[in-house]
């Protein structure tokens, strides 16, 4: 079970929504879902720019100096020039998790086809689980559906880890 001393973080990747040209739809619903299953969570929230550094830095800082447990980052995972998502996982990540890849990709494939076009990354830095999902709010609450009750197991196991 997730205690109340778990700390989540939901990263927005978007350059319209850090300039505020559009409303971040997709983290605030991540953080709903958040509350929803993990009421007891301490849970941050930001967004930045499509830019591998910035969602590099901010990950990073999550996991280094807020000892966050799980980070799920929205956006920029598709295939534009501009959605570097995977890129920055690359060298973030000590261990990628390609089985909770292809369900994220799959759940995606179950209601749109244009679903194979994103390139979500999953994986492991310290002992922090990190999840890319789409930009999209439904996407969002359709691929946290797949995995959310495998959450807490997924956490405790991670936690674990030494």
């Amino acid at each position: 079970m997730v205690n109340s001393s778990m700390t989540f973080a939901v990263l927005t990747v978007s350059d319209r929504c850090y300039r505020k040209e559009t409303e971040d739809k997709s983290g605030p619903e991540l953080i709903q879902l958040l509350k929803k299953h993990f009421p007891d969570a301490h849970i941050l929230q930001t967004c930045v720019p499509d830019e591998i550094e910035e969602i590099q830095d901010k990950i990073s800082y999550w996991v280094d100096h807020n000892g966050v447990n799980l980070i799920l980052t929205t956006g920029g995972t598709g295939m534009s020039p501009r959605d570097v998502t995977p890129e920055a996982m690359e060298h973030l990540v000590d261990r990628r998790l390609p089985c909770l890849e292809h369900i994220i990709q799959s759940e995606g494939l179950k209601v749109t086809p244009l679903a194979m076009l994103s390139r979500p990354t999953c994986g492991i830095r310290k002992k922090t689980l990190i999840l890319n999902f789409p930009g999209s709010a439904k996407a969002v609450k359709e691929n946290f559906a797949a995995i959310s009750s495998y959450l807490p197991t997924m956490l405790k196991s991670v936690q674990s880890m030494k």
